[in-house]
């Protein structure tokens, strides 16, 4: 514990400059809240991505082989879903289409393509409460449930159906009503979502085959393991399809967006950028701090003291100004993550394990600036005491 002795001997020294441990402080809040945004955008980003994969309602999911990304889409047989029904352990299966479509805002009658996802109202979709309760008002042709998250430039929607009820709108150049809401979110695939029923899918793009499907669903009995249901699909299907659990069709999403390498390249640099101005920040208030009180360190080694005892006292210095500029760092990025969810729709928040990555980088950091800054203490020379 005789690290416990040299913490007053570090705050005395921090303390004799109090502008200076603020500008310090200061800095070192800057570099965290840089961090911590960059970090938080990079995993909304992701999460955006795979939310609606991880929401399916199904044990195992069915995609085609070429399946890259929903912002690609790539359809399959409603054969092979079907096929599946023969095993062992499957209980049902259901079927989602996915197409584009262009949506009229009814305030300003400005198009904007949004997702258009067609789902069977009396089979398993998201497990989302809002689609679930409302998927049988769907049976009706022309009907849809509108994404609240999506993008504004959509209109007021949401505001409208939870006045009124239902909104007409026109959707591919049709008239399709509003009946409800539920919450996915803007993702990289589309700035917004509108959930219909199959019928009404296929009758708002009419170009498409009904046997031609992008997400099959799969559920099974009770009691069966998925790992060996999807083993004996995957080994005795054609290989024109994919089974997976949801959790891995989300990885899907993920990987893609990860291997176009600007995103990750991007936010990554940007952690780097705020780390090298932590460090820098450190380093001058270490060093000035050493250059300024030189006489007084050299002293101490005049007195016995080793550069290993004056270089724990520096880093028992770092270690204080980084638990004083993590803080507020941590809290101004609070904030701030929540003015941009509302800003850019998208799910973005703190999580712990990302406070707690960024506050041992916030040591590290220091401690690096620390050792720099000790290359001035070694200079400190007991003769010029005397």
């Amino acid at each position: 514990m005789k690290w416990l002795k040299k913490i007053p001997l570090a705050w005395h020294q921090l303390m004799k400059e109090k502008t200076r441990l603020l500008v310090a402080i200061a800095g070192i809040s800057f570099a965290d809240m840089l961090i911590f945004i960059q970090l938080g955008f990079n995993d909304s980003l992701y999460d955006s991505a795979t939310q609606t994969q991880s929401l399916l309602q199904a044990d195992l999911v069915m995609i085609n082989r070429q399946f890259e990304s929903l912002s690609t889409l790539q359809s399959f047989s409603r054969e092979r879903l079907y096929q599946t029904l023969a095993y062992n352990g499957v209980s049902s299966v259901s079927s989602i289409y996915i197409g584009r479509g262009e949506w009229k805002n009814p305030t300003t009658r400005i198009d904007r393509t949004i997702l258009i996802w067609g789902i069977d109202p009396n089979a398993p979709s998201f497990a989302v409460p809002e689609i679930q309760q409302n998927a049988k008002r769907l049976q009706l042709l022309n009907t849809a449930l509108f994404d609240r998250a999506s993008r504004p430039e959509y209109g007021a929607i949401a505001e409208t159906v939870e006045k009124q009820g239902s909104v007409e709108i026109q959707l591919n150049q049709q008239n399709i009503r509003t009946i409800g809401l539920f919450r996915i979110g803007a993702s990289f695939a589309a700035d917004g979502n509108v959930i219909v029923s199959n019928s009404t899918f296929l009758k708002l793009l009419a170009d498409r085959k009904s046997n031609q499907i992008e997400i099959g669903l799969i559920q099974l009995k009770p009691g069966t393991n998925s790992e060996t249901v999807k083993a004996q699909l995957t080994a005795n299907l054609p290989n024109d399809v994919r089974v997976m659990t949801p959790q891995e069709f989300a990885e899907v999403e993920k990987y893609y967006w990860e291997s176009q390498g600007a995103i990750g390249f991007i936010f990554g640099l940007g952690v780097v950028v705020g780390i090298i101005v932590g460090i820098v920040i450190v380093y001058q208030i270490l060093y000035t701090d050493v250059a300024n009180h030189l006489p007084e360190y050299a002293t101490l080694k005049a007195m016995g003291y080793s550069d290993r005892y004056l270089l724990s006292v520096l880093i028992q210095e770092s270690i204080i100004l980084a638990i004083l500029g993590y803080i507020p760092g941590f809290l101004i990025s609070l904030g701030l993550y929540q003015v941009a969810a509302a800003a850019i729709l998208m799910p973005i928040g703190m999580k712990v394990e990302r406070a707690i990555f960024i506050l041992a980088i916030t040591f590290i950091m220091c401690s690096i600036s620390g050792a720099i800054a000790m290359q001035k203490l070694r200079s400190a020379d007991p003769a010029d005491v005397f």
